[in-house]
């Protein structure tokens, strides 16, 4: 059964979701209703799908506090391709 709902919302907001629903030929409030599904889903944890591997490595290291992951993966890539 649906219920009407009614939400504040910034005007830009929202022109910019019926755009984007437009283009998918879709409506604003399946849109909508679908993220709050995906949102609230209470399925399996992700952890739960890891291999034993993945999860026997888990923790196994600890990086330092000022580690930045981009800038390593982007002196990385540099590296390959340069």
């Amino acid at each position: 059964m649906n219920t009407k709902l009614t939400l504040t919302i910034e005007r830009s907001v929202i022109e910019k979701a019926k755009k984007y629903a437009r283009k998918r030929e879709r409506s604003l409030s399946d849109l909508i209703t679908n993220y709050l599904k995906a949102l609230t889903n209470e399925e399996t944890p992700v952890e739960d799908e890891l291999a034993p591997t993945v999860k026997s490595l888990r923790g196994s290291f600890k990086l330092p506090k000022n580690f930045d992951y981009k800038k390593e993966l982007t002196d990385r890539l540099s590296e390959k391709y340069l």
